[in-house]
């Protein structure tokens, strides 16, 4: 009964009054612990919680799973690896570090502290222990750990789905296109689309949306003909991924005929999406009022992504007033959306105007090394290797000026008196990329992914840094992968 009753207060939040009903108790029994600690923990209340646990532990000198994979939830709260890996040691001497619950609670405590040899250790990796390790890297920050987690945790079911003979099954094989092409994976792709015996609509989508995703218009456009030549008809969504590669790509004569056939071969009546490619089609081409007039002609009020395409044309081509225009519009529509202020910002301070830039974001690039990710901001001091990364940036840009880099504000070295130019010259992506630099070997790749769409100026300087490093870097902003390689990159300057 006094149990029943201690279990009503926790349940009920009275911690309080728990506490000292537990304390108060004549006779205690390991349900009796394990209620109020359970309770402590779930309350946040750590501290307690392992102060209730060591006397259990010296009156008792042993605990059971449940106990352990609760005061195991303490560490992770608390962030205490060291008592972490202490409990680990005793639930190896007891034998229990194979039940399912002890080893999710360790791999939650190893990925709150940033480590993963809970998780390896585990004799067979059920759901629950792939998705906790995840969700403690995410919580811990380590954003890069936990897509890669997700990236081997994909592989290995693609694997298990070859060994017990479903390897050219339909839905898996299409999840599985869609799924590398998405992560960058674009040859894996192919390959297990080129395996599908039979495709569907999805299958040729999910490929054509891949190519279109890493700026190879070619290869959609190729694999968009090969669809219609086997008689698949084309719906919306293939029609918009086609035609966003023939954007991304340059090809406009291509992407016109394209879409000139939705309505009058296909009969798919074309969308306000559809009209956004185009917009940024003419654009790409530096045709703006073309573009606008588009805008105007189209069958449907003008949407935010039909002015978002002519806004961030307006950025490549240097058009101020057009872009103020465009940027004017979309802040009617989508007033909170943080990109359209971006990208009117980058307009401003690509015209030399950086006093009138509306806003200073705070954006943010991350690199991962040694299977540890780096963060940075722009103008960012924080990381332990700070002065080695400034000192490197610096000396890429005196070298990549003499290959003819001249910077957006028309100065080499930036006047720190003024932090616009300051943070301008040391954005998030070419202090991550410096990073890279000094802690990698020169025959490796650097992968970068940001949250915001990568400026005008860093995209020129990552060129340069490209061809003089002889490295390849892969930066994913918040629009598409960019693969700079020798001096070039394969958005071929508009993105």
């Amino acid at each position: 009964m006094h149990n029943r009753v201690l279990l009503m207060h926790v349940k009920c939040c009275m911690m309080m009054d728990g506490k000292r009903l537990f304390d108060e108790m004549p006779v205690r029994n390991v349900v009796s612990w394990n209620i109020i600690i359970g309770g402590l923990v779930d309350c946040g209340d750590y501290e307690v919680a392992f102060d209730l646990f060591f006397i259990l532990w010296r009156e008792c000198g042993d605990a059971g799973t449940r106990m352990f994979n609760t005061v195991i939830k303490a560490c992770a709260g608390l962030g205490r690896g060291n008592v972490g890996r202490q409990l680990h040691s005793n639930a190896l001497k007891m034998g229990i570090n194979e039940d399912v619950f002890v080893s999710c609670g360790l791999i939650n405590m190893y990925g709150k502290c940033g480590a993963q040899l809970a998780f390896d250790e585990m004799p067979e990796k059920a759901l629950v222990g792939w998705n906790t390790l995840i969700s403690g890297y995410l919580h811990n920050g380590y954003i890069e750990k936990a897509l890669n987690l997700h990236f081997e945790r994909v592989k290995q079911a693609h694997a298990g789905l070859v060994r017990n003979g479903f390897g050219s099954d339909l839905e898996s094989n299409t999840a599985l296109v869609d799924f590398y092409g998405k992560w960058g994976k674009i040859k894996d792709a192919r390959h297990v689309f080129d395996r599908t015996p039979c495709k569907n609509l999805a299958s040729w989508n999910a490929m054509i949306a891949g190519y279109s995703h890493h700026s190879r218009g070619i290869e959609a456009v190729l694999v968009f003909e090969q669809m219609v030549r086997e008689g698949m008809a084309p719906d919306h969504v293939t029609f918009l991924t086609v035609l966003s590669a023939c954007a991304h790509s340059g090809l406009s004569d291509r992407g016109w005929e394209i879409f000139e056939s939705m309505s009058r071969e296909c009969k798919v009546k074309p969308r306000a999406m559809h009209y956004a490619c185009m917009v940024e089609l003419l654009s790409r081409e530096g045709l703006l009022d073309e573009a606008v007039a588009l805008i105007r002609e189209a069958p449907f009020r003008p949407t935010e992504n039909m002015w978002a395409a002519l806004l961030n044309a307006c950025r490549v081509h240097k058009n101020l007033e057009l872009g103020k225009f465009a940027a004017e519009r979309l802040y009617g529509m989508e007033p909170e959306k943080l990109s359209n202020y971006v990208v009117l910002m980058n307009i401003y301070n690509s015209s030399g105007r950086l006093e009138e830039a509306a806003v200073v974001v705070q954006t943010c690039s991350w690199i991962d090394v040694k299977k540890q990710a780096h963060c940075f901001h722009s103008g960012d001091k924080s990381h332990a290797q700070t002065d080695e990364i400034y000192q490197k940036l610096d000396k890429m840009m005196l070298e990549i000026a003499k290959h003819g880099y001249l910077p957006t504000n028309k100065s080499l070295l930036p006047d720190v008196e003024k932090q616009e130019e300051w943070i301008s010259f040391y954005h998030s992506e070419k202090l991550a990329i410096a990073f890279g630099l000094i802690s990698t070997s020169a025959s490796t790749s650097l992968q970068i992914v940001q949250s915001h769409r990568i400026c005008s100026d860093c995209h020129n300087v990552i060129k340069f840094i490209a061809m003089i490093s002889r490295r390849e870097i892969v930066v994913r902003d918040a629009s598409r992968f960019h693969h700079f390689k020798d001096g070039n990159c394969s958005c071929g300057g508009y993105w």
